[in-house]
């Protein structure tokens, strides 16, 4: 099994947003890769840019970060080309992509949809988040560093340029080469551009401090918080039945929580974030952890926070002279303290 360590550069449109192609709004120009194999010895590299086909200018934000020159998109072939060579020089199935954040592999995957490239990669698509990895081993496990700052704290020669994609992958396996990956190798990120379609393709994910399901396609999110398999919560650790003591309530549009008691591991909450998918369709994910006293507190607080919101609007409607509440306040009660 091998890893591939990859990086891209992107440009977006010079005219703003506005004037962006929906279906491409990040082009890619660059890329960068580095093959280690499962003890971590490079083995291979692979680096080209790529000639820009939709937006024909750089953006100014990329003219100043990213140093590619005239001279080289003359000489660069399309994104068509690059990428069926890519592929091919990953090699069999038998590999596992590594990234520094969690944009590249989906944005690499919406470039090939737009050129209709066959997207052939595994599915689901599970993959190295390092810089969420880093985190997990050396900080707080929610504080996203730089690459350049987790070079410095490693101790790595940095005597390659940051911001073109060969170096930045280069940079990536070399972290990855001085980590300590084994208390965080479980980790793996998932990738959600080609979410699950049918109940055969769900997604089920035991990080051992936590679980993670993903729902097949809905097609709404109402649909999808009433479907069983997306609400159900157990203990995280021991699949036991739980007593419920907060059920599901909305925060915000598209985030729910809920509380749950396990008799042998105490108190276990649960999140579950609602998905834009493909054809204007939605799909859950929820994860499942412990919840210590001050996560307790808080889902109770924001609860009960909520209750007394849709009170007052209630009361407010009930007023002589306000019989009829403003669309703003319809609004916020059934986005704001909704209970599924």
């Amino acid at each position: 099994m091998n890893y591939i360590v990859f990086d891209l550069e992107w440009n977006q449109c010079p005219g703003g947003k506005e004037r962006e192609n929906p279906r491409i709004p990040f082009e890619i120009i660059e890329i960068g890769a580095v093959k280690l194999t499962e003890k971590l010895t490079q083995i291979g590299t692979f680096h080209e840019v790529i000639k820009p086909l939709v937006y024909h200018r750089l953006h100014w934000r990329m003219r100043e970060v990213v140093p590619i020159t005239e001279e080289e998109f003359s000489h660069a072939r399309t994104f068509s080309r690059v990428i069926k060579d890519f592929i091919s020089w990953c090699g069999d199935d038998d590999y596992t992509f590594v990234t520094w954040g969690s944009m590249d592999l989906n944005e690499l995957q919406r470039n090939m949809d737009y050129y209709r490239i066959p997207n052939t990669f595994k599915k689901p698509l599970l993959y190295f988040d390092l810089q969420k990895m880093y985190s997990l081993r050396y900080d707080d496990g929610k504080s996203k560093k730089s690459l350049g700052d987790a070079v410095q704290e490693l101790g790595i020669t940095s005597d390659l340029d940051f911001h073109r994609a060969f170096e930045d992958a280069y940079y990536t396996s070399r972290v990855m080469q001085e980590m300590d990956l084994k208390p965080v190798k479980h980790y793996v990120s998932v990738d959600y551009h080609r979410p699950p379609e049918t109940r055969e393709e769900e997604i089920n994910l035991d990080f051992k401090t936590y679980t993670k399901y993903v729902s097949p396609l809905f097609d709404s999110k109402e649909e999808a918080m009433a479907d069983k398999n997306v609400r159900l919560m157990k203990c995280y650790k021991c699949r036991l039945p739980v007593w419920r003591r907060v059920k599901w309530y909305s925060v915000g549009n598209n985030m729910y929580l809920s509380l749950v008691q396990c008799p042998r591991h105490g108190f276990v909450k649960g999140k579950i974030r609602i998905k834009k998918g493909p054809g204007n369709k939605v799909f859950a994910v929820r994860t499942i952890k412990a919840a210590d006293d001050d996560a307790v507190k808080a889902i109770y607080e924001k609860r009960d926070q909520i209750r007394q919101k849709r009170k007052d609007l209630k009361k407010r409607k009930k007023k002589p002279g306000n019989a009829n509440a403003s669309p703003a306040e319809n609004n916020s009660m059934e986005t704001g303290s909704s209970e599924t």
